[in-house]
């Protein structure tokens, strides 16, 4: 309050960063590196760019939390400009799964001769949406049960909920990783192997991509959790995890139904 008085406003103004700048080249980076990668052209690009891009994080969600809980500029007004960011963010990345469905539905809706007139394409051998992918439903909708608690446990000072409710979130997001990793290993199609193939392994994979990140997101705040930084008051670092954490649980869902139920076939013949 004596620094907005100070300052003769409550917005904080940013000091110059290199982050912003730094996670662009780790992006570009990282996204060579994949296509290297797939391309069969060398793995070391793409290790370089998740060094890259994992340093970013983690210097960028430093400085942040100094800004908040150190150095106190995280006003109301300006958590209400957060809280818009996240919103805008989070849309950004809707738009972004959009393309992949698009992708899916037009290459499904209007098969082409090559496809064999048909969706799935000849000789494409789906996953069981019952076994893996429905398992892996049922651990993110949870996920998003426990987040749930955890944020609710917060908002009336339990902080052991807090803690624990975080703590199991985490690890069902890793649960989902490894089975979506296993899942992928078992696969009877490539993601060179023809237009499925690549639709399915840019929406799953895209969305995996969330997970992990998301997962990363909620060890953050635990770490935060357990060094006392949230308040019933104040924990937009938290909501905006929870928040972007439902976001991946109602994708995921959207994947589920479009992609491996009725792509598969099952509700289409």
């Amino acid at each position: 309050m004596a620094d907005a008085h100070a300052k003769g406003h409550s917005y904080h103004l940013v000091d110059p960063s290199p982050w912003p700048i730094v996670g662009a080249l780790s992006a570009l980076v990282l996204t060579a590196g994949f296509v290297m990668f797939m391309r069969d052209v060398t793995v070391w690009v793409l290790v370089i760019g998740l060094v890259m891009t994992g340093y970013t994080m983690m210097m960028w969600w430093r400085d942040v939390t100094r800004e908040a809980e150190h150095e106190g500029h995280h006003s109301a007004i300006v958590q209400l400009g957060l809280r818009y960011g996240m919103i805008l963010f989070i849309a950004s990345e809707v738009m972004f799964f959009v393309a992949w469905f698009w992708a899916y539905y037009n290459a499904a809706l209007f098969p082409t001769e090559a496809m064999g007139g048909t969706w799935p394409p000849e000789g494409i051998i789906t996953f069981d949406p019952w076994s893996l992918p429905f398992l892996n439903t049922l651990i993110l909708l949870t996920s998003s049960t426990t987040v749930t608690w955890a944020h609710h446990a917060l908002r009336h000072g339990d902080y052991r909920g807090l803690k624990l409710g975080l703590l199991i979130t985490v690890i069902l997001g890793i649960t989902f990783s490894i089975i979506q990793g296993v899942e992928y290993a078992e696969a009877a199609f490539s993601f060179t192997g023809g237009i499925y193939g690549s639709t399915f392994f840019m929406a799953t994979g895209f969305h995996g991509a969330h997970v992990i990140i998301g997962t990363i997101f909620l060890i953050v705040c635990l770490i935060r959790a357990q060094r006392g930084h949230f308040k019933p008051n104040q924990h937009f670092g938290l909501e905006a995890a929870a928040w972007y954490w439902h976001f991946v649980d109602v994708v995921w869902i959207f994947l589920f139904v479009s992609i491996y139920w009725w792509g598969a076939g099952d509700i289409l013949h």
